[in-house]
């Protein structure tokens, strides 16, 4: 029997590509947007209320068309638990659970109109009980 993992219904991160990131951080500065989190020259991350809004020039090495959404989970073990379960549900695996070079553990589905979403494991992220995620 194959165990139904419930799927919280929420969005953890929201993520756009953009072909300048210094230009697109600098945007969102201007309209008052702060405590930008940049980690590397190809991400940055702001706090959006309980998610993420982030911006990355990588995004279209991960197959997604501009625009990625991330559902966050508790532990590495969950990452393929609902990539299974997406699966199960019709969508397809872009990227199965790996190991990520940040040092998370990641993976991706797409649902069946080939809108991608990271499912991501990352340590440094604090998920609430609502499901609110904090970086």
């Amino acid at each position: 029997m194959v165990e139904t993992v419930v799927v919280e219904q929420r969005i953890s991160l929201i993520t756009l590509g953009v072909s300048d990131l210094r230009r697109a951080r600098s945007f969102y500065e201007a309209l008052g947007w702060a405590g930008a989190q940049q980690p590397d020259d190809e991400v940055c991350f702001f706090q959006a209320g309980g998610m993420v809004f982030g911006l990355w020039t990588g995004l279209a090495g991960h197959g997604a068309p501009g625009i990625e959404l991330a559902y966050n989970v508790r532990s590495p073990k969950e990452v393929s638990e609902v990539l299974a379960e997406a699966e199960r549900a019709g969508g397809s695996i872009v990227r199965k659970a790996a190991i990520a070079d940040w040092g998370g553990t990641s993976g991706s589905f797409a649902d069946p109109d080939g809108y991608v979403w990271e499912v991501a494991h990352n340590a440094g992220w604090a998920i609430a009980d609502d499901g609110s995620i904090r970086i």
